[in-house]
């Protein structure tokens, strides 16, 4: 609930506080016992506690003569005294209160008042008190002119009226006070007279002693009580004592003398003048040195008043040496100024005594020698604090790593030019503009010259390792070709399948030479990107916009070394294009140059520099144990190095740049990213105007882009030939693809590394990435010159060449597949090594089980490559030409002719590989059954079934159903098709032999078809064509009209019209057969959507099948 002013006031005033709600408890009373005992810890001589003597009065005057030294005085405790403190504690001020109302009556509060007008009356008590009305030194004065300065003539007169009402109610409540109590303060009064004349009377005899003066109205009470008192000390004196002459009552009353109020005793201090005279003379020997020394105290008072009217000044040399150490440069600099100003005006005083002729005085001179004693402290630790500056500004060119890097890291050789500027150049007489960017050059310079020599020297140590081991395993190898077809569209899948790419110890290699490349060409973090940073600065305080950085104070300081002279200026153009220059020379040299033969020459000594970024600790030259950082050490041990791997004829024996044995999935990923960057980076350059104003600047850029593009094509292409020679083949697992059982992983594979392969050379080639990574970078957009061209034709006719190079070795790497005679390892695996773990996973039940084919059945192997080639031809090969045509813009109408024959003959040579023994089967067993003795039915007799041949004919083809259906179930309509015209050519021929056994006894030499032969004929042809026909082709429609004209010529008229008779008869004995044999022979029965779905799925059709013959 809400309190009134009264009830606040009194809250404020009982528990000294300031406000209700204060942020800490008044510490008052502790104060004053800290007080207390900081007093009581000042020597004091015995005797003293009563405040009286000599020693005391001594103290009292070393306390005045303390009071000229400031309170802020570490001494200013020395001379504080009891008596002291209880004058201050026990003072007529001690009963003010802190707050009181309006005598007024316009404010219940007029500490309240004060403060909101802005007084500091809680901090300044005696300021308070002035304004408190029970205090004496009450202003009232100033207590109107500060709470009423705001009120009129009325309201003072309302004022005075209720000062005056209040006076009078005081006065009148005193007045009862007095009346109501009058006969308390009568007694009161009586004992205070009757207490003092014992006091002044103590010690005189006893019947001499006074009579108390009567005090009016004091009754007879009043007198009978004070004769008690009398009577009960003399009874209390002669109890006490032997006699009135004894020894004890003579010491008693002479005691008692001493210490009675009289001018005789001096008021009761005659018992203890003596002792006091004596401690006082002892106290003096004692502490007379110590509190007596007065020269000693003036000499102390006067250095402490020197110090207090210089401090500053004494203060300068600490102050600078403080901000020295914190880097503090703003307090250097003003500090230096002071020093100066001081400086100036002790020259001032000592030139104005000279012109004046007058003597210096006393404080004039002490203050003449401090400035000289301080500017001499002063100006020593400037010098070396400018010589400090001047070796960390010609230093200041390393970058910081990214996560504690900020803008001021960035901009640190802008402060030290401007501390340099406002201290002045020192010593050094130069521009520190000019010895900053010189300085930096020079870094750039050594810093370009041993980066990438020194990367060069790692990367020739990983190549030479990689060299010496020539037992290469093209099996093992195969299966980082693979990993082309786990790459996802998602970032992650990309990123480990371009790990998986290859051996990681070529991965390695590719990974160190990115990373060279990148701190040599990366920006903004690379050695280019200091460059361009270098030039982009030295620009602008050519261009005078830098200098608009620096704070007032740096021009006010003079504009002497503000400005680049001509001279300096064309310097740092030519440096900065000689660090373009070596930066292009660096990359040139590392793709054009064949492989090092001697390291040595890489880490030779390099001339050393002025600032070396290793100076330290390589003396100039390049240290193994030191990067161009300072920091990293080498990855090998010198005294270990490999020696040059021996020529072998390989074609990455040429490039430095090339890892040995590299396939080409990693190598035109690696060389994509490379290649982008060496164009972005010769674009950044380009775009410098230096290299614009150059003779030959862009020039020379577009021959380094164009010279390690070719050289990386030249590696690629030869790295590609070798994976689809030598390595390809080994892709194959002989395991189905999940989405179509017929055909086997290697389709998918190849097409996913082809489609790997020409994407990374289309990056290549046309470094397609730059324009979109260059377009943010600094300069790009005003770049005047294009230094990525389109590649030139050659280049394009080698990619060209390769790719059809590598397709054509591809498919004969199948065909090599399928054709094996012996399984290598055994009968376990497959055609390759790598097969062996896939069918090891299918007998034990693994992952890939119902997946995987008998690779040890060279049908089987025919049969899935016979459906990969279907495929090929069909969709993966006219795939790849249009991606080639469309990344490169060339068309490719005649390989993609020379493409489809190639394709045909391998599929042609593949399907009679596979074909030839059937066919060869069934030719024999249809001659053995048409010229067997018992064919031709009797004389006379009908035929009422086929002849056994023909069964076993459906039985082979039963069984080449059996296996091409389940295992490329699209080449079942192809090849039954395919057979069935070459069994009817079989029967063309066993039917126009001589030797055919007809049943005919004339003994001519024409073999004579009688009607029973003529019947088993038309019977067997028939029952095998209808059982067929749903293989049946145009072709061998043909051939069965053949048989049928070769029949009629070998037979009469007779024959012939008794056969049209028997026609009928032989149709229901067909359609018997049909029905008997449709169990056995129910797989060449289709249903119309079965035998469209799988005349569709063939791929090849029936007509693929007619043509191969």
């Amino acid at each position: 609930m809400p309190i009134s002013a009264h009830q606040e006031r009194q809250l404020l005033n009982h528990y000294k506080l300031t406000n209700l709600y204060p942020d800490a408890w008044p510490h008052q009373a502790d104060d004053d016992n800290s007080s207390d005992s900081d007093l009581d810890d000042v020597p004091q001589s015995p005797g003293a506690t009563n405040g009286v003597g000599g020693p005391v009065r001594q103290a009292s005057k070393l306390s005045m003569g303390s009071q000229r030294v400031s309170s802020n005085s570490k001494f200013r405790n020395i001379d504080r005294h009891a008596s002291i403190r209880s004058a201050n504690s026990l003072g007529p001020e001690s009963v003010v209160q802190k707050d009181e109302p309006d005598p007024l009556g316009m404010a219940p509060s007029v500490a309240g008042e004060l403060r909101r007008r802005g007084l500091p009356v809680e901090e300044d008590l005696k300021l308070r008190n002035r304004f408190m009305l029970s205090s004496t030194s009450f202003s009232p004065a100033l207590f109107l002119s500060q709470v009423h300065q705001d009120a009129s003539t009325e309201d003072l007169l309302r004022g005075l009226d209720f000062l005056s009402r209040s006076i009078e109610q005081k006065s009148a409540s005193l007045k009862v006070l007095v009346e109501s109590n009058f006969e308390k303060f009568v007694r009161a009064k009586g004992t205070i007279d009757n207490v003092y004349t014992e006091m002044r009377t103590q010690g005189a005899d006893d019947t001499q002693a006074p009579q108390s003066p009567p005090t009016p109205g004091a009754g007879r009470r009043s007198t009978i009580g004070q004769h008690s008192r009398v009577t009960s000390r003399g009874q209390t004196h002669f109890r006490n004592a032997s006699g009135a002459f004894s020894p004890t009552a003579k010491s008693a009353t002479s005691d008692k003398k001493k210490n009675a109020l009289t001018k005789e005793s001096e008021y009761g201090v005659l018992g203890i003048k003596a002792p006091l005279q004596d401690l006082a003379i002892k106290a003096e020997e004692v502490w007379g040195p110590a509190l007596g020394g007065r020269e000693k105290e003036e000499t102390l008072k006067s250095v402490l008043s020197a110090l207090e009217q210089h401090r500053e000044i004494f203060g300068l040399p600490g102050v600078v040496d403080e901000a020295v150490k914190k880097n503090d440069y703003d307090t250097v600099i003003a500090s230096w100024k002071s020093a100066q100003r001081y400086a100036d005006q002790a020259r001032q005083i000592a030139a104005s005594a000279k012109e004046t002729g007058t003597p210096i005085r006393d404080q004039e001179a002490q203050q003449i020698l401090v400035t000289a004693k301080m500017y001499h402290d002063v100006s020593t630790q400037v010098e070396s604090y400018k010589r400090d500056i001047w070796r960390r500004l010609k230093t200041s060119h390393g970058r910081k790593p990214a996560a504690v890097a900020d803008e001021t890291d960035k901009e640190e050789h802008m402060e030290f030019i401007g501390i340099l500027l406002q201290l002045g150049v020192g010593d050094e007489n130069n521009s520190p503009i000019w010895e900053w960017l010189h300085s930096r050059y020079l870094y750039l310079k050594d810093k370009i010259a041993r980066t990438f020599e020194r990367s060069r020297i790692e990367i020739e140590i990983l190549r030479r390792r990689l060299a010496a081991n020539d037992r290469q395993d093209a099996k093992l190898l195969a299966k980082y070709l693979r990993t082309a077809a786990d790459s996802g569209s998602s970032l992650l899948k990309s990123k480990e399948a371009v790990k998986g790419s290859d051996t990681p110890a070529i991965i390695a290699f590719w990974e160190k030479v990115h990373a060279s490349l990148q701190a040599l060409l990366g920006s903004p973090h690379g050695v280019l990107g200091e460059v361009l940073d270098f030039w982009e600065t030295t620009q602008a305080f050519i261009d005078n916009k830098a200098q608009k950085a620096f704070p007032t104070a740096v021009f006010a300081a003079g504009l002497e070394h503000l400005e680049l002279e001509p001279d300096d200026v064309a310097n740092l153009r030519a440096g900065a294009v000689e660090l373009v220059e070596m930066i292009r020379e660096s990359v040139m040299s590392f793709f054009a140059d064949a492989p090092v033969e001697d390291l040595s020459e890489l880490y030779s000594p390099v001339p050393p520099t002025p600032i070396t970024p290793d100076s330290a600790g390589a003396g100039g030259t390049l240290s193994p144990a030191r990067d161009g950082g300072g920091s990293r050490t080498f990855r090998f041990d010198l005294g270990s190095v490999p020696p040059p791997s021996p020529k072998k004829g390989e074609a990455w024996e040429k490039s430095a740049f090339w890892a040995p044995y590299a396939n080409s999935l990693s190598g035109s990923h690696y060389l994509s990213r490379m290649l982008t960057l060496i164009g972005t980076a010769a674009s950044e350059m380009a775009a410098l105007s230096i290299i614009k104003q150059a003779r030959s600047g862009t020039e020379s850029l577009k021959t380094l882009v164009g010279a390690v593009r070719e050289r990386c094509v030249q590696a690629l292409c030869a790295a590609w030939t070798t994976d689809t020679g030598e390595r390809f083949k080994y892709t194959e697992l002989w395991q189905r693809a999940p989405e179509r059982r017929d055909l086997t992983t290697m389709p998918a594979v190849f097409m996913a590394f082809e489609e790997v392969v020409l994407g990374n050379f289309q990056r290549v080639a046309y470094i397609s990435e730059v324009a979109t990574s260059s377009g943010h970078g600094r300069g790009s957009a005003d770049a005047g010159e294009v230094v990525v061209m389109p590649p030139p034709a050659k280049l394009l006719q080698a990619v060209r060449g390769s790719f059809v190079t590598s397709l054509y070795k591809a498919l004969s790497g199948m065909v090599e597949n399928a054709e094996k005679v012996r399984i290598e390892g055994g009968s376990e695996g497959g055609p390759d090594g790598v097969t062996m773990p896939v069918l090891k996973g299918v007998a034990k039940g693994g992952d890939v089980a119902g997946l995987a084919v008998d690779a040890g059945n060279r049908n089987i192997r025919m049969l899935m490559t016979l459906s990969n080639l279907a495929h090929l031809r069909s969709d993966i090969i006219p795939h790849l030409i249009s991606q080639f045509e469309a990344s490169f813009s060339v068309k490719l109408t005649e390989e993609s002719k020379t493409i489809r024959d190639v394709l045909g003959q391998i599929d042609a040579r593949l399907f009679q590989s596979y074909v030839k023994p059937t066919v060869d089967l069934l030719n024999q067993t249809i001659t053995a059954g048409v010229s067997s003795p018992g064919w031709a039915p009797q004389a006379g007799g009908r035929p009422t079934d086929a002849r056994p041949y023909v069964y076993e004919v459906l039985l082979t083809l039963v069984l080449v159903h059996s296996e091409v259906s389940t295992t490329a179930s699209g080449l079942t309509n192809q090849i039954l098709s395919y057979l069935l015209e070459q069994a009817s050519h079989a029967l063309l021929s066993a039917f126009a032999s001589p030797n055919t056994n007809t049943g005919n006894n004339t003994g001519n030499a024409t073999t004579h078809y009688p009607l029973p032969a003529l019947m088993q004929a038309t019977l067997d042809v028939e029952f095998l064509a209808q059982t067929l026909n749903n293989y049946t082709t145009d072709r061998a429609g043909e051939v069965q009209s053949q048989i049928y004209l070769a029949l009629d010529e070998r037979t009469d008229d007779e024959a012939r019209k008794r056969l049209q008779g028997e026609l009928p008869e032989m149709r229901g004995v067909l359609k018997r057969l049909r029905e008997g044999t449709k169990g056995e022979f129910g797989c060449f029965r289709r249903e119309r959507r079965g035998r469209e779905e799988r005349s569709g799925a063939g791929g090849g059709g029936g007509g693929g099948g007619s043509s191969r013959g």
